[in-house]
C-alpha cells in the first residue's frame, strides 16, 4: 500500500473504532506498517472478525479493547491517552436498518455522540467518522457534490446525515477537529462475504466460485462509484493527519470518480474467475438510490487526496484475495 503522510507518528496514539471489521481493519494496518506509536482498536465483534483481531495480536503497539460504543464509559475509557481517533464502528446496511431502525440508530446515532463526546473530553486532535453516499438520498445530480443532497431514503441514511449535523456543531460549539467521510461503495479483500446484509462484491465472487445462485436486485444497470478500501485508508490518513485548518468541520466524498453498472461489475467478476456462471434477476431493493457518482475535487483540494488505485485494479487484488481463501 502506498504511503500517505509524512508526519512521523511514532509518537503518537490512534484509536479505530470498529477496528476489528472490514476498513477499520485496513487502517489499523496501515497505522501500523507506517510505525504509529500505538493503535488501539474498540470493537464489540457484532459485526468485525475475531480473525482480524488475531492479524495483529503479535504486535506490542496493537491494543485489542472489546467493548460496546453504546456505552459511554466505554468510549471513555477507549479514548484516553488517544491523539487521533478515526470512528468506524456502526451497523452498515440499508436494508438492515429498513428492517431494524431502532438498532441502527442506537448504534449509529446514540454511539456516535457518546464515541464523539469522549474524544472531545479526552482533547484528541482530530476526530475522522465515516459518512456514507447515503446521505445523497433522492438528489438527481452526477456526480455528487457534498453541498447539495436531497430526501433520505433508508434509516441507515438519516443515522449518517445525523452523524454530520452532530460533527459540525461539535466543530462550531467546542472548536474540535472533525473530518468526515462519505464512503461510496468500498470494497477489497477481509470484506465479509456471509450474512444477510453481506456487500455486493464479496456475495458475487463467494457465490461464482461456490456455484451457488447469485442473484442481482433489479435489473442490473444501476451504477456505483466502487471504491477500492485503500483510497478508504488514504482518506483517513489524510482526514487524521491533515494541518489545513480549513479541512475541518466538513464531510467528504470518498471515491474514484467514475462509475460502472452492477451488470459490468458481475460479468467483470466473472472473467476474471474464468467461470461462466449465469446471474439471477430479482426485484429492486427498497432504499436503494438507482446511480451513484462523486465528485472528488473537495478531497482533493482540501485534504490532497488522490485515488491511488482505480476500480478493476482493485478488482483483481480483491478477487485473488477470495481465491486463496
Amino acid at each position: 500500500m502506498s504511503v500517505f503522510h509524512t508526519k512521523d507518528i511514532s509518537g503518537s496514539n490512534f484509536l479505530v473504532t470498529g477496528g476489528a471489521g472490514f476498513i477499520g481493519s485496513h487502517i489499523v494496518e496501515y497505522l501500523l506498517n507506517n510505525s504509529a506509536g500505538k493503535v488501539r482498536v474498540l470493537d464489540n465483534l457484532a459485526t468485525g472478525s475475531i480473525n482480524n483481531v488475531h492479524l495483529f495480536s503479535g504486535n506490542d503497539r496493537y491494543e485489542f479493547m472489546e467493548g460496546d460504543i453504546r456505552d459511554a464509559a466505554t468510549c471513555e475509557q477507549a479514548c484516553a491517552g488517544i491523539d487521533y481517533v478515526t470512528h468506524q464502528a456502526a451497523l452498515g446496511s440499508v436494508p438492515r436498518s429498513v428492517k431494524d431502525p431502532i438498532t441502527s440508530n442506537d448504534v449509529n446515532v446514540g454511539g456516535f455522540v457518546n464515541m464523539i463526546t469522549a474524544a472531545k473530553n479526552a482533547g484528541v486532535k482530530t476526530f475522522v467518522y465515516a459518512s456514507s453516499s447515503s446521505v445523497y438520498g433522492d438528489e438527481p445530480n452526477l456526480p455528487k457534490r457534498e453541498d447539495r443532497t436531497g430526501n433520505l431514503l433508508s434509516p441507515y441514511a438519516v443515522t449518517k446525515m445525523t452523524n454530520e449535523l452532530y460533527a459540525n456543531v461539535f466543530h462550531k460549539l467546542y472548536g474540535m477537529n472533525v473530518v468526515g467521510l462519505r464512503y461510496f461503495n468500498v470494497f477489497g479483500p477481509r470484506q465479509d462475504p456471509n450474512g444477510p446484509y453481506a456487500a455486493v462484491i464479496p456475495l458475487f465472487v463467494s457465490g461464482i466460485l461456490k456455484n451457488t445462485p447469485v442473484y442481482i436486485n433489479g435489473d442490473g444497470k444501476q451504477t456505483r462509484d466502487f471504491t477500492f478500501v485503500e483510497n478508504a485508508v488514504q482518506a483517513n490518513v489524510r482526514g487524521m493527519l491533515t494541518d489545513n485548518k480549513e479541512a475541518f468541520g466538513k464531510a467528504y466524498n470518498v471515491a474514484v470518480g467514475f462509475n460502472f453498472s452492477v451488470n459490468f461489475l458481475y460479468e467483470s467478476i466473472r472473467d476474471m474467475l474464468g467461470v461462466q456462471h449465469e446471474a439471477t434477476y430479482r426485484e429492486p431493493r427498497a432504499g436503494d438510490i438507482h446511480d451513484s457518482l462523486a465528485n472528488i475535487g473537495r478531497a482533493q483540494e482540501l485534504l490532497g487526496y488522490h485515488p491511488t488505485k482505480e476500480f478493476l485494479d482493485g478488482l483483481k487484488i480483491t478477487v485473488d484475495f477470495f481465491k486463496r481463501q
